[in-house]
C-alpha cells in the first residue's frame, strides 16, 4: 500500500473541503465566503490544485473537485 506523500497547506484543505460539501461547481467567490480565506488567496490555490489534479472547471469561472482530490482527502 502506497503511503500519500501530498501535504496540502490549511488554505488548501479548507477549499478542497468546501469542494468535497458541495453540490455543484462554484465559483472562487463562494469558496471565499464559506472559508473565510481572501478571494485572491483562493484564487492562486484553486490554480494550484488544478495544476495538481485535484480540482478541475467543468464550467468557465467554476470549479469542483475531482475524484483524485477526493481520495487525497480521505
Amino acid at each position: 500500500m502506497a503511503n500519500k506523500a501530498t501535504t496540502f497547506t490549511k488554505d488548501q484543505t479548507s477549499i478542497l473541503k468546501a469542494f468535497q460539501g458541495a453540490e455543484t461547481p462554484m465559483g472562487a467567490k463562494e469558496i471565499a465566503l464559506q472559508t473565510n480565506i481572501d478571494q485572491k488567496i483562493v484564487s492562486a490555490q484553486i490554480k494550484e490544485l488544478k495544476a495538481m489534479g485535484l480540482v478541475d472547471s467543468p464550467v468557465r469561472c467554476k470549479y469542483a473537485i475531482t475524484p483524485q482530490g477526493k481520495n487525497e482527502l480521505d
